[in-house]
């Protein structure tokens, strides 16, 4: 596949999850801005990556630290552009992602977010964060359980960080109605948590390329899709 074709096939695929979005917003009643589209980058390099920005898509997910801090610094010259952390954040990695200004949605421990909280404050920034949930119950999947959230939180203001609310994925091979059913559970819990601490937590990061638009419906505002955007350019994931 020439460069042309891989640059056609990554528009086509952006603009066809575009309308996908726009149209489950139209189906359920929401506004047509209601959602962002964060283009997970994790599967591939910096060139598939720029095709991705040449295409629209401006909000980029990666999973491993070290390669949000290698595009990131690669790609400067692309604006604007925001990044998101998507995976399992380590506290010895914590300080050289801060310097992507990432929006942080995988907080699963208490340690991990006071570290944030500790570096964000030595480098004079706020990070926006979200608290991943385990809302499946699944023993392998890293998150806070439902029932602890209340307490982390509060305090309501830690200094360096802004809590915007939660991040959840569908449990391992739950059909569709099974993962509609845990993305509003999720939809519940942050409605009750912002009734119990007073937080407004407006983001609901959920849905992936096989489940998003069942995440539209249950209320996310941030969905995470990665291979149905590189689909026909690499293998799909």
């Amino acid at each position: 596949m020439t460069e042309q074709q891989t640059q056609q096939r990554i528009d086509e695929n952006w603009q066809f999850v575009q309308q996908q979005v726009r149209e489950t917003l139209l189906d359920c009643g929401r506004g047509p801005d209601s959602v962002r589209i964060i283009g997970v980058s994790k599967y591939v390099d910096e060139t598939l990556t720029r095709a991705l920005t040449s295409a629209g898509c401006r909000e980029l997910g990666e999973s491993r630290p070290q390669l949000m801090w290698q595009k990131s610094q690669a790609m400067q010259d692309v604006t604007p552009l925001s990044w998101h952390m998507i995976g399992h954040l380590q506290r010895n990695k914590v300080r050289r992602s801060l310097r992507c200004k990432p929006m942080i949605h995988s907080v699963d421990s208490e340690r991990v977010l006071s570290a944030i909280a500790k570096e964000a404050v030595l480098q004079n920034i706020c990070i926006n964060v979200l608290l991943e949930v385990n809302i499946s119950g699944d023993e392998a999947k890293t998150g806070f359980l439902p029932d602890t959230l209340e307490s982390v939180l509060e305090p309501r203001k830690r200094s360096g960080i802004e809590i915007c609310g939660l991040m959840a994925m569908a449990g391992w091979g739950t059909d569709r109605t099974a993962a509609r059913k845990q993305f509003e559970k999720t939809r519940e819990l942050r409605d009750r948590l912002q009734l119990a601490t007073g937080n407004p937590l407006p983001e609901l990061s959920m849905g992936m390329s096989g489940d998003y638009q069942d995440a539209i419906r249950a209320g996310s505002t941030m969905v995470r899709i990665g291979s149905s955007l590189f689909d026909g350019v690499i293998e799909r994931k």
